[in-house]
């Protein structure tokens, strides 16, 4: 079954159990996850520095890389070095994460990093070869500030929420737009006028006002 799509931390894996990166042994390695996974995509993604950082004989074959989009390297002077640019990639299209870093200064900001099977660590195994398995991140000290600075913007961003919540409630009729009134007003004198009441009619005068002649005489 193809999987979805993998974000690799290329200068993580590359740098796995050396000190000092190596295209090929990162290439090794996206092939063997690769294979192992059957991920729909793989974008790898290196710190701008990579190529200065790995042998001289494999500088050109990773400037081609670059060139060619199949090594990703993020705009420069990006806060959080490749680390901030990996994790915006991943969390864009929910991809997984191949990467032995824990990422603690980010866990206030994808908390998805502890989600099972979003975070992948891989060692090379003499003999054997690429090894990968579910991880979960470490957390320390650097985590745990991360995690704190988040709470409190979330909790001040819900107090304001609240804030306007109740204002809004306050008022039950709040002032319409002026366009709004001005349509009414508009609209109202364009009313035909009612016309005007007509006068009441007076009582009829009764007939015979004096006594009833009894054919007497008598009044």
């Amino acid at each position: 079954m193809v999987q979805k799509h993998a974000v690799v931390d290329g200068s993580n894996i590359a740098t796995e159990g050396r000190s000092e990166p190596s295209l090929a042994q990162l290439n090794e390695a996206v092939a063997s996850f690769d294979q192992d996974h059957a991920f729909s995509l793989i974008t790898v993604i290196v710190d701008a520095s990579f190529e200065h950082r790995i042998a001289k004989s494999e500088r050109d074959a990773a400037r081609d890389a670059i060139d060619n989009n199949t090594i990703i390297t993020p705009p420069a002077g990006v806060i959080g070095r490749g680390d901030t640019f990996i994790l915006e990639v991943a969390n864009r299209v929910d991809a997984v994460v191949l990467s032995n870093d824990s990422f603690q200064e980010f866990h206030g900001t994808y908390d998805w990093l502890f989600d099972e099977g979003r975070l992948i660590g891989g060692k090379p195994v003499p003999g054997i070869g690429w090894i990968f398995v579910p991880r979960l991140p470490v957390r320390g000290p650097v985590s745990r500030k991360a995690t704190r600075s988040s709470q409190k913007v979330d909790k001040v961003v819900e107090e304001v929420v609240e804030e306007v919540v109740e204002e809004v409630n306050a008022d039950p009729k709040p002032e319409q737009p002026k366009a709004a009134r001005r349509g009414r007003k508009a609209a109202a004198e364009k009313k035909p006028e009612a016309k005007a009441a007509r006068p009441a009619k007076k009582p009829a005068k009764k007939s015979g006002g004096g006594r009833r002649d009894d054919g007497n005489g008598a009044k």
